[in-house]
């Protein structure tokens, strides 16, 4: 039972069926009956899990046993003390309220790839990073926690699932390997 961890590039859609618009998965992955566990939208980027056992799929995906998922966040504008705590506090985004999160204010990190196309950039506006590590991935919540505190989201890249990390196992967009699914209890 391959575990594959896939850095999806921005605007690969999370699906092997072809799009006319669109890159799918299919376009970089060509191993028969693997499927994401979890997903990341088109305009996000970063570390996918897929897996060919639809019982590690259910564990992986499960809300009673979600992997701690980081993301990179580069957001427009410059947080203060006060923001990053409301983003850490229970958030409520209207149709539920997050679980608390680790929010820290980084550098942009050397070993990040550049987006293609880049980020426009704006000379009056200043940009920051972020990382936030949540546990529970709703739909766009890291872009809604991000825009409830005026800090809307330029860039969201998804660094880490559980044990498995971009900056431990690097791969560039579109690049993929394969792990011991055994590794993700450690």
């Amino acid at each position: 039972m391959p575990l594959i961890l896939f850095n999806k590039p921005f605007q690969v859609l999370c699906q092997f069926s072809a799009h006319p618009e669109h890159d799918t998965l299919a376009n970089y992955l060509d191993i028969p009956d693997i499927y994401p566990a979890g997903r990341l939208d088109a305009d996000s980027e970063g570390l996918m899990l897929l897996t060919d056992d639809g019982q590690l799929q259910h564990e992986i995906s499960h809300p009673k046993r979600k992997q701690p998922k980081v993301y990179l966040v580069q957001v427009d504008g410059v947080p203060d003390r006060d923001t990053l705590e409301r983003l850490r506090n229970p958030l409520d985004l209207g149709d539920f309220v997050t679980q608390r999160s680790e929010v820290k204010h980084v550098a942009e990190p050397e070993w990040l790839w550049p987006r293609n196309p880049p980020i426009r950039v704006r000379k009056s506006q200043p940009t920051s990073w972020l990382t936030i590590k949540i546990s529970e991935g709703k739909n766009r919540q890291v872009r809604r926690m991000t825009a409830a505190v005026d800090l809307p989201t330029l860039r969201l890249v998804r660094i880490a699932i559980g044990p498995f990390s971009l900056q431990t196992d690097p791969l560039m967009p579109g690049e993929w390997k394969e792990v011991e699914a055994s590794e993700l209890s450690r």
